[in-house]
């Protein structure tokens, strides 16, 4: 059998992504959670499911995926809201071999096709300064908006399992996946020192921990 090389998530198949959305698919919490953020926002939408307020970012291979198997999506084109995103600005910020999508919003939704960056929000991979991938943060970005960031303990240990697999995976196979996050997990220390406050951390052992962003102390706690 010839060995297959991945150099990218680029290289992946529409087996490869079908095959990580089985293994990630089970919902963050026992509730519905969009239900609970949903009132808050004027387009009654859950914040998560509004591109107005976050703009889902895919990789190539899974959008090469997702055409041949549903009409869910289509490529972000920057004007759908009131006041249209800057795409410069945002485009600037994504990573190679990714894109922006959209979908037909929350109503239409089917749940097999969300993207990768639909099951893991608001969560990314947290790394640490010396490279340990020691579980998962929130987008601090979204703390007024997201009712799961402010309700950690509702995140199921199910959640968190699959979550950390899939990363692992990820982690395993590109390289250049985990610098992004250890990129990001560094921009969270310094905006967390910035305002003098520890990280909370969904670790990939269990339990909850607080995370010095100063000294990358990790101190467990009761519940975060």
């Amino acid at each position: 059998m010839k060995t297959r090389i991945l150099r990218s998530p680029a290289d992946l198949t529409a087996q490869d992504i079908l095959a990580l959305y089985a293994n990630f698919d089970t919902p963050i919490t026992g509730l519905d959670c969009g239900e609970k953020c949903a009132p808050h926002n004027p387009s009654g939408k859950p914040f998560c499911c509004d591109i107005c307020h976050a703009v889902p970012a895919a990789y190539q291979s899974e959008w090469a995926s997702l055409q041949t198997r549903t009409q869910l999506w289509h490529i972000w084109r920057g004007d759908e809201c009131a006041s249209p995103d800057n795409r410069d600005d945002l485009e600037n910020s994504l990573p190679d071999g990714m894109l922006f999508l959209a979908c037909l919003g929350p109503q239409a939704c089917q749940r097999q096709h969300r993207l990768l960056s639909c099951r893991q929000f608001p969560f990314f991979p947290y790394v640490t300064s010396d490279y340990r991938f020691l579980g998962l943060v929130y987008d601090w970005e979204f703390e007024k908006q997201c009712w799961v960031i402010n309700n950690l303990a509702q995140v199921t240990p199910a959640y968190r399992t699959q979550f950390i697999a899939t990363y692992d995976q990820i982690f395993a196979l590109f390289q250049d996946e985990f610098e992004s996050y250890a990129l990001r997990s560094q921009e969270m220390r310094a905006h967390f020192a910035a305002q003098h406050r520890r990280i909370p951390l969904l670790h990939r052992n269990g339990g909850c921990h607080l995370i010095s962003p100063v000294s990358e102390r990790a101190r467990r706690v009761a519940s975060c």
